[in-house]
């Protein structure tokens, strides 16, 4: 029997139910322990909802790192300093990963010095290219990502990027400082990215080393294809549904407005899933709409819930203007259901007319014409668009599912492993000495 594959897999963020990123962790950790002898790097603040699991595997361990004194204050000034911009509270969060990852290389060189072995090492989380690790200095090959990001921000929506505290995205560039310190990017194995805009936020002598996939990738158990509900011709009403982050730039208001101008003639229902600080906004800003039926804000939904919602639903909107990646799409997709975004960032890579519609990112009064125009088109022409959904369910099924990620992360883990192999009598590179922490820093389940 052929001995299980050692990866070390590290995972800032990781737990199911605990936001897109983390559960992109958790689905890697749970996968990828079906098939190899996993270890988890993973921040202590995901015990809980980790320790709530069983392990994926027998041979399948995490290793927990504590670097709470730092990361509850950075938050907690960041939250009150832009309480109406997640991103901007995200990108000063962000600077926590660079003390957990030095953090987690002392922790990992200790268990490597106590005969602790690995024949890889795969950073997941977080999916910025702005994270550089230092985790290539156990002396082992290394995959990063699929990263996704580095897409900079659209002028034409001005609006939405002022609410948004853009001024501050610049702070992403310190990733480059950092990557001169740590040279993650240059001393990994690989690198992958999910969309154009990624890649090319890999400094260029790098890019060689660049394989794309998509950061994300969809349960096809769990957002099952279903049946379109009946033709809003027949039931004399459009279900639309919109999933996600209440936030500026996801361009909810104009998924409003464009909703207002189509009522009169056409009963629209809209769903909208979602927590952020944009909603008491958005709730008072429907309310003056005076639609009927009225639009109902359902807070934050299980994914459960969520994949029910969407089958629920004529078609998926997602008029975010900044978006590097588009899960959700994925998962309506993945549901049979057609799918309309603006055409910028990942959902440009990702919706084709044969799955749905991408709206040029020409400015805020065109997305709202247009969504006008394809919410009348779906109405009045039903079987067109439920071809789509279909299609969106056969492309789910061949690209994005999460089976298909995995079997192409192990064909890659292997060609690594096998670049790396030292000659006869040499050892291999780039490891560390460094001094070992104390006792009580090192957490294992």
């Amino acid at each position: 029997m052929t001995a299980r594959r050692r990866v070390l897999l590290s995972a800032y963020q990781c737990g199911p139910g605990e936001g897109s990123v983390s559960q992109i962790g958790w689905e890697w950790f749970s996968r990828l322990a079906e098939h190899s002898a996993v270890t988890l790097v993973t921040h202590i603040r995901n015990q809980q909802v980790l320790s709530a699991q069983r392990l994926p595997a027998a041979d399948a361990q995490i290793v927990y790192v504590d670097t709470e004194a730092f990361a509850g204050p950075l938050y907690r000034l960041a939250s009150r300093l832009f309480p109406r911009s997640q991103h901007a509270v995200f990108l000063i969060s962000s600077l926590d990963f660079f003390v957990f990852d030095r953090q987690a290389v002392r922790l990992l060189v200790r268990m490597q010095k106590q005969g602790r072995q690995w024949d890889l090492v795969h950073c997941v989380t977080p999916v910025s290219p702005i994270a550089s690790p230092t985790l290539h200095r156990l002396g082992l090959p290394v995959l990063l990502g699929p990263w996704n990001g580095g897409l900079p921000s659209p002028s034409t929506f001005p609006e939405f990027m002022k609410q948004d505290s853009a001024w501050l995205y610049p702070v992403r560039n310190l990733g480059r400082i950092a990557e001169f310190v740590n040279r993650g990017i240059a001393d990994s194995a690989m690198i992958l990215t999910a969309t154009d805009a990624t890649r090319n936020s890999i400094p260029e002598p790098y890019r060689n080393k660049c394989h794309r996939m998509l950061e994300n990738g969809v349960d096809l158990s769990v957002f099952r294809a279903m049946p379109w509900p009946s033709p809003p011709k027949v039931e004399n009403l459009l279900r639309v549904v919109f999933v996600g982050r209440l936030v500026p730039f996801k361009g909810v208001s104009m998924l409003l407005d464009a909703v207002k101008t189509i009522s009169g003639s056409i009963p629209v229902e809209l769903v909208i899933i979602g927590e952020g600080p944009e909603r008491a906004q958005l709730e008072a800003h429907a309310a003056a709409l005076e639609l009927s039926p009225p639009v109902r804000f359902q807070g934050n939904r299980t994914l459960s819930d969520v994949s029910a919602a969407i089958r629920a639903a004529h078609i998926f909107c997602l008029p975010s203007v900044r978006e590097s990646g588009g899960a959700v799409l994925l998962e309506a997709m993945a549901s049979g259901r057609p799918v309309v975004a603006v055409r910028y960032g990942g959902p440009a890579e990702l919706v084709t007319d044969d799955v749905g519609r991408a709206i040029a990112p020409v400015g805020r009064e065109y997305v709202i014409q247009e969504l006008s125009k394809t919410l009348r088109d779906v109405a009045e022409r039903p079987e067109v668009w439920r071809l789509k959904g279909l299609a969106g369910r056969k492309r789910s099924e061949q690209e994005f599912s999460w089976d298909a990620k995995i079997a192409q992360a192990l064909l890659l883990y292997e060609r690594l492993i096998h670049q790396n192999q030292p000659l006869p009598g040499t050892q291999p590179t780039g490891s560390l000495t460094i001094v070992e922490p104390a006792e009580s820093d090192l957490q294992i389940q």
